[in-house]
């Protein structure tokens, strides 16, 4: 199989692009980050010389300096290597430009080592359609992902204008992320918002975590729909959630509540004692998706309900007495747990 990134130096023929980048990043990190590419795919086109800076090469680690111009020149189209497979796929809006998928939980995005098929992009090709090469040839179309076990909306780009369209607006934040979860435990206060940091983690290589002064730049805000309390107390054991993004690192809901104390009920990687509830699926969706039309300009929203089993878990739930946030809003600011841009629990 055919590697992310294996591709030519460019021709001289080929059309170069200016890319807007800020001083003080790395080049790779940059370019990955303003155009949605994965860091990876990015690194091998510096390497093939299709990446330059004031007209020269440099390396993937060169760190930009004001005035720098930063130019591109994506490779073609590939040849697909991948296989299409007849999956089933959700398909809430198409045009020529772009579609909007509702992901099932348990579909991986792309393949990956260790998802090789039954992937969203292997459904895409077997539909025949003409996803964006920006991201290579075995992430055909995708701008942006979500975990396996989440389930919920995400857009694919069809050719290379929407995605780089696409995937500015996510550099920019300006890209609407609404997820619904169950949480553990009682999070304080009807609204809040975590301001922590993300990298990877130092002990554990398939987890991410918070690490102050040297992560990326990470902002969950959130509140709390309803409290489902123990059978035997009156505290709250769940809350049903409502996130929103600011920005986008890998995990960032999941990192985040675990980092307040309250992690996602079925999350098998950050539920600690509690992923006992992970047989019921990661309680996890992305519901409502809203951006710009790369093409028209015009503004797009579209929204999925979470899944039967979530809809079924909080209707379990509900047969307990749910409490209203504002109930406790009063007592969590007295004990002290409101504090100024993050949570403690």
């Amino acid at each position: 199989m055919m590697k992310d990134g294996e591709f030519a130096a460019a021709p001289r023929r080929e059309s170069w692009r200016e890319v807007s980048l800020e001083a003080g990043e790395r080049l790779d990190a940059a370019l990955a980050e303003r155009t949605g590419l994965s860091r990876a795919f990015v690194q091998k086109m510096i390497q093939a010389d299709r990446v330059r800076v004031n007209g020269r090469e440099r390396k993937a680690n060169y760190r930009l300096r004001p005035g720098d111009q930063a130019s591109m020149c994506p490779p073609p189209p590939p040849v697909s290597v991948l296989t299409p497979e007849n999956i089933p796929l959700d398909v809430i809006y198409e045009d020529g430009d772009l579609l909007v998928v509702n992901k099932p939980r348990g579909m991986v995005v792309h393949p990956a080592p260790g998802a090789w098929t039954g992937t969203l992009v292997h459904a895409l090709l077997y539909r025949g359609r003409e996803l964006s090469a920006l991201n290579g040839p075995v992430r055909p179309g995708i701008v942006h992902r979500i975990d396996k076990d989440t389930s919920g909306l995400l857009v694919v780009a069809k050719n290379d204008a929407a995605h780089h369209g696409l995937a500015s607006q996510i550099q920019a934040h300006s890209m609407r992320r609404l997820y619904r979860a169950v949480v553990w435990g009682l999070a304080p206060g009807p609204a809040g918002t975590i301001d922590a940091p993300i990298s990877r983690s130092l002990h554990d290589r398939k987890k991410m975590s918070v690490q102050p002064g040297r992560g990326r730049a990470a902002i969950t805000h959130y509140r709390v729909l309803r409290y489902f309390p123990r059978r035997s107390e009156q505290k709250p054991a769940c809350a049903e959630i409502s996130a929103r993004l600011e920005t986008g690192r890998t995990h960032q809901i999941r990192v985040h509540m675990d980092y307040i104390g309250h992690p996602v009920l079925g999350d098998p990687l950050y539920g600690g004692r509690r992923h006992f509830m992970a047989e019921r699926g990661q309680m996890l969706h992305a519901e409502t998706l809203g951006f710009r039309h790369p093409r028209t300009g015009a503004e797009l929203e579209f929204h999925a309900p979470p899944p039967p089993d979530f809809a079924a878990l909080l209707d379990f739930f509900s047969v307990k007495t749910s409490i209203a946030p504002e109930k406790t809003l009063k007592k969590a600011a007295a004990d002290g747990k409101i504090m100024r841009g993050c949570l403690r629990s």
